[in-house]
């Protein structure tokens, strides 16, 4: 199964849930009851109960109007069960509008946007849209480098979603440039020998073979090979 999106993981989190609207505090209602069984049966992977439940949770959202937050959770949460299901021809317009929404309540660089945008750049991506993947991905990453700076986490997820699109597409002088930016931030931030340094070192091998440049590809195989190495070296010793 995919990762579990930031909606759904905060609802498995907290349970049942408030909300306010319109300055008003919001006790338990019928949409919180349908959103909690909707994430219960989500976590046990039961997607036709799941399913049942947020369409439940949309139909009272959509009474709440465009302003209520509960709309956008709602349609996340849809979504987001119908991308780990695969069924992204039905989790796209879902994205869409959900992305439309956080824009007009949160404003265009709000982080929560660059999530949206992200997750409907991968269901472009899953359908092989890469052209329409691209500028999303593009966005999302510039909105996480000027909420959180260029060596945050979420910047290095953007760079490598970025990374895969410029691969398939072709660009390889595009795509080269972001996995020399990817490796110098996990060298950074975890040091030469994480398991990170040695995925991202891989990933930029197969890339330079596709560029023709072999021998290359093989230091870069090497290095990854010899952190894999010592870390099994190291299991083995405890």
């Amino acid at each position: 199964m995919k990762k579990i999106h930031k909606t759904l993981l905060f609802l498995l989190t907290v349970g049942p849930v408030f909300f306010f609207s319109a300055g008003a505090f919001c006790q338990e209602t019928p949409w919180d009851s349908y959103i909690d069984e909707g994430s219960k049966a989500y976590s046990e992977q039961d997607f036709a109960e799941a399913e049942k439940q947020y369409l439940a949770a949309l139909k009272e959202a959509e009474k709440l109007g465009p302003q209520d937050f509960r709309l956008i959770t709602s349609l996340d949460s849809l979504a987001s069960l119908y991308e780990a299901q695969g069924r992204w021809v039905e989790a796209e317009p879902l994205y869409q509008r959900t992305v439309v929404l956080q824009e007009n309540l949160l404003g265009l660089e709000h982080p929560d946007v660059a999530d949206n945008l992200n997750n409907l750049a991968g269901v472009y991506k899953a359908q092989g849209k890469y052209s329409e993947a691209e500028p999303l991905y593009k966005r999302a990453l510039a909105i996480r480098e000027k909420a959180n700076g260029p060596d945050h986490p979420d910047v290095a997820e953007s760079l490598d979603n970025l990374t895969m699109v410029y691969k398939t597409e072709g660009k390889y002088v595009e795509a080269e440039a972001l996995y020399k930016r990817a490796l110098a931030m996990s060298e950074k931030a975890l040091g030469p020998e994480h398991m990170k340094v040695a995925t991202t070192l891989k990933n930029y091998a197969s890339l330079l073979r596709l560029m023709n440049r072999k021998d290359e590809a093989e230091l870069l195989d090497a290095r990854a090979k010899a952190i894999l190495t010592k870390r099994d070296l190291g299991n083995l010793s405890r």
